[in-house]
């Protein structure tokens, strides 16, 4: 394996890593470049989601504020981003402006002395928002089984719930002890600071939980977070039903509470999941 090779490795691992711990970067790549610049056609890197250079080359310190810039929108967005970074001589002869786009590229202005022009491709990698699930009952099991079809990496709560976290914008909690450690787990659950949380179980049992909750000195202003009985209203009898009930919600969440790109993300599961849904029932 030759060098060339092994930056390339290095860099898929880093990528594969980052990917697999739920964090959110970029992968830029130089396509085109101008005049003197010291990254060529062909050079990669990965960038972290605040716009720091993790591995890799693109070039020198006059062209990373502009990639910076670039792949915090591009994650932010959850859509590639090509900029051209040149000199305001060539900026002035396209006869564009700084953070225009020209020609599906954003002009970016490079200050370098050496005033070389450099286009950049920016991809980024978004990860899906995280679902935690507390119990083990049938309601747990279908919703284990269902909620990545929809785009959810799924985790299974551990005593400690920071063990399971992430660096992910939004995490839900979906708590289906149903009757095993109830009052514990929603406990937990509200401690861990979710951005939403649900249990699976009727109005009058969550009315006596929510009591002891207070009781046991947990806020009303935390108490208040929790959704019950979990899920949209559509008859949902069986836990499978329950659990696509659950998704629906989760679904509506994200629309309300989640980034742009979490959003393309869980919706482009969810897309497809119906349309597999609609082929079967012709079937």
């Amino acid at each position: 394996m030759n060098k060339f090779e092994n930056e390339d490795k290095s860099i898929l691992d880093l990528a594969q890593g980052l990917a697999s711990s739920g964090q959110a970067f970029a992968y830029a790549t130089v396509i085109r470049t101008a005049g003197a610049t010291s990254a060529k056609p062909g050079a990669k890197a990965i960038i972290s989601s605040d716009g720091q250079i993790l591995k890799g080359w693109i070039g020198g310190g006059c062209i990373r504020s502009s990639v910076a810039k670039a792949t915090i929108t591009a994650i932010e967005m959850g859509a590639p981003q090509l900029i051209s970074v040149m000199p305001q001589d060539a900026i002035d002869e396209l006869g564009a402006s700084v953070g225009e786009e020209y020609e599906g590229k954003k002009i970016s202005k490079n200050g370098c002395p050496s005033e070389g022009t450099v286009d950049i491709f920016i991809e980024p990698h978004t990860p899906a928002p995280q679902l935690v699930i507390y119990g083990k009952a049938p309601v747990a099991q279908a919703l284990k089984k269902l909620a990545p079809q929809f785009g959810w990496l799924v985790r299974i709560a551990n005593d400690d719930l920071e063990e399971t976290n992430t660096s992910n914008k939004l995490v839900v909690v979906v708590v289906a002890t149903q009757g095993n450690n109830d009052l514990k787990a929603l406990s937990d659950a509200i401690n861990s600071n979710p951005t939403f949380v649900s249990f699976v179980g009727s109005k009058r049992k969550f009315s006596s939980l929510k009591a002891k909750l207070a009781e046991n000195g947990l806020a009303d202003s935390y108490i208040r977070k929790i959704k019950a009985p979990a899920g949209l209203d559509i008859g949902a009898v069986t836990p499978e039903e329950i659990s696509l009930s659950i998704l629906a919600e989760l679904y509506k969440c994200v629309k309300i509470l989640g980034t742009a790109s979490m959003i393309k993300v869980i919706r482009r599961y969810f897309l497809l999941f119906v349309l597999r849904a609609e082929i079967i029932l012709m079937i």
